[in-house]
């Protein structure tokens, strides 16, 4: 039996439908055409090029040795080490919790849903200095448990736990927001096939749904990475700027700014700018990988 659905258009087929549309190959739409690209090449160059040569030019404006030095310091290395460390506690315990919750709001129905939805992206609406600031009243001198903190000698604010936990805040959304459409779209259907067939709920979610949502975990993994690495406004109000303690890269960035060490700052600065670009490396081939597999619909 012949199969009824259309034969997929091919790859080139879009563009040169577009090259044979009345009015593409006008005098005006070519001007229009490069004058958005001039636009947008321009503000690309004003507002991401320009400043990223400006970091590296000036952390390397007295010769690679003065950079290489500024790494030597052990304040710098103290904030190296710091920032990886909150990365590395703070990335993993999103991703579980992006998976629980994108897994309670795909695939159930309950009361308070809708809430939840809102209170996953609450983080994203608020500044990160009022989320620092709410963990300072929880749990500063002051604040609610200030006291009883106190009284059992542990220490949450202008420590350690203090910038996790401000990291924690203002990176949890990005997991669970990318892969809450995604096991929307993607539906129950295999699932309940697998279950219907004996398959276990671990078994389940590791044969079945794990491998048909990787690309969008993977995704949002690496999006929580990258703003626990940069976040600024919520650990700055936390960390209590104790140098070799509680300062992170960005954090240390500033200090060192502010001291006229411009070749220290900027050399952190560019480890950081370093950092953020192998991330977009990744995510840009997690994007092709996900293309190249027909995400999300890879597990159909």
């Amino acid at each position: 039996m012949a199969d009824p659905r259309p034969a997929a258009a091919p790859r080139g087929a879009t563009a040169a439908d577009a090259a044979t549309r009345p009015g593409s190959n006008t005098w005006g739409s070519k001007l229009v055409r490069w004058l958005f690209i001039a636009v947008s090449l321009s503000f690309l160059a004003a507002l991401l090029i320009a400043p990223v040569a400006t970091v590296f030019a000036t952390a390397l404006a007295h010769g690679l040795e003065p950079y290489l030095a500024s790494f030597a310091d052990q304040d710098t290395l103290a904030a190296i080490r710091l920032t990886l460390m909150t990365a590395a506690v703070v990335v993993p315990v999103n991703t579980l919790f992006g998976l629980a919750a994108a897994w309670a709001i795909a695939k159930f129905e309950f009361r308070g849903k809708s809430v939840l939805i809102t209170l996953i992206d609450l983080p994203l609406a608020i500044s990160p200095v009022i989320s620092g600031m709410v963990f300072v009243l929880l749990f500063g001198l002051h604040g609610w448990f200030g006291v009883w903190l106190e009284q059992h000698d542990i220490s949450i604010i202008f420590a350690l736990p203090g910038i996790l936990l401000a990291t924690m805040f203002v990176t949890f959304p990005y997991v669970a927001r990318e892969l809450i459409p995604l096991m929307q779209q993607l539906g129950n259907d295999e699932e309940e096939a697998a279950i219907t067939l004996g398959a276990g709920g671990w078994m389940t979610f590791f044969r079945v749904t794990l491998p048909r949502i990787r690309w969008g975990l993977l995704y949002g993994v690496i999006l929580s990475n990258a703003r626990a690495m940069g976040e600024f406004g919520a650990v700055s109000v936390v960390s209590g700027h104790i140098r070799g303690v509680t300062i992170t890269m960005p954090l240390h960035i500033e200090i060192l700014y502010n001291e006229y060490n411009f070749v220290g700052a900027f050399a952190v600065a560019s480890l950081l700018t370093l950092l953020a670009g192998l991330t977009l490396v990744v995510k840009n081939l997690v994007e092709r990988a996900r293309a190249a597999q027909g995400a999300p619909s890879e597990g159909a």
